[in-house]
């Protein structure tokens, strides 16, 4: 088995999931602020150290996926980042697209950029320890989008991507997001979201990528956020499912992004998805889902960082519990 095979199947183990801690500079300073933290590389570095230093996080976490700054940051007793994740028992991951940005020729539509120069800094990572890379594609939807050309741009950049981290000897986590922006209804949803990885496993297999060596983390079959009317847990998981069943089997696993949804919200969907029967593991890789009440609780003070981490542990504890269900709801 390759090592991007052993290290993806690690990424889904049972019970486990992401942790998404990968914001740029500028929105995590901006979450900052809101919190009423100054904004400054220390405050990040150490909010950055609170999440990952929380006790027993092994336990439902697999991974954490860093930013370019974090991974290059230390923890306060002068160990990097990569070297005290992997000694709690955690896969330290990079971020490393460099952001979506308006596509020329595709008014509304963006494309994400960063692969000039990606295989020497998927080297550099490397060194420094990250055993997987992610990049994020957005697809927004609208009664005319996305169309053809925008959805195969980032269908490109993506399996480019992926191709790159596999040739390093990176697990790529392959991110095409469909947007909850807007007021479509989960139908339309989940129209796009099936076009769009049926682009995106077309480029894959065009790039050699193997998919037993990747992790999809896609958006969940759901509504736009002003949609009139909210869909159910069992809604939501069927509509999901059934728009991934056109997946190779032999993909690691998926992993969901929490998208804007509610915390409550991203972990009943979750694990309502359990019971539904799939060749490959459903997890989390969330984001704001798992960090926002971390956040909230601690809001800068040093003598906070126990709330933060309980807060982050609860949420943790709770998609861990979500994804577990797997086993007791499919029973070998």
């Amino acid at each position: 088995m390759s090592t991007c095979r052993k290290v993806a199947a690690q990424m889904v183990a049972p019970g486990k999931g992401i942790l998404a801690a990968d914001e740029s500079i500028g929105t995590m300073s901006s979450r900052l602020e809101k919190a009423g933290v100054e904004p400054t590389a220390e405050n990040r570095r150490a909010y950055r150290e609170l999440l990952t230093s929380t006790p027993n996080l092994a336990e439902g976490v697999s991974g954490i996926i860093f930013c370019d700054e974090t991974l290059h940051q230390q923890f306060a007793d002068g160990r990097p980042f990569a070297e005290a994740v992997r000694a709690l028992g955690i896969l330290p991951g990079i971020k490393v697209d460099t952001g979506a940005k308006a596509c020329p020729g595709l008014l509304g539509e963006k494309i994400t950029e960063g692969l000039d120069g990606l295989p020497d800094r998927l080297v550099h990572y490397a060194e420094l320890g990250a055993a997987f890379a992610k990049w994020r594609a957005v697809i927004a939807i609208t009664d005319t989008l996305p169309s053809e050309a925008g959805i195969r741009a980032n269908a490109h950049a993506l399996a480019r991507y992926a191709a790159a981290c596999q040739e390093a000897g990176i697990v790529p986590i392959v991110e095409p997001e469909v947007l909850m922006d807007g007021g479509h209804s989960l139908s339309r949803c989940a129209e796009v979201t099936a076009t769009v990885h049926a682009a995106v496993f077309a480029e894959l297999a065009a790039f050699s990528v193997d998919p037993a060596g990747i992790v999809l983390k896609p958006n969940m079959v759901i509504e736009g956020a002003g949609h009139s009317e909210q869909s159910s847990a069992e809604q939501v998981a069927e509509a999901t499912v059934e728009v991934l069943r056109a997946l190779p089997d032999e993909l690691a696993g998926v992993a969901f992004l929490s998208g804007g949804q509610s915390p409550q919200r991203a972990t009943a969907n979750l694990a309502s998805m359990q019971g539904l029967r799939t060749p490959w593991p459903l997890t989390f890789s969330f984001g704001r889902a798992l960090v926002d009440p971390a956040l909230a609780a601690w809001a800068g003070d040093p003598g906070r960082v126990a709330e933060g981490q309980a807060a982050l542990a609860e949420r943790v504890a709770a998609n861990a519990a979500a994804v577990r269900r797997r086993a007791e709801l499919q029973p070998a």
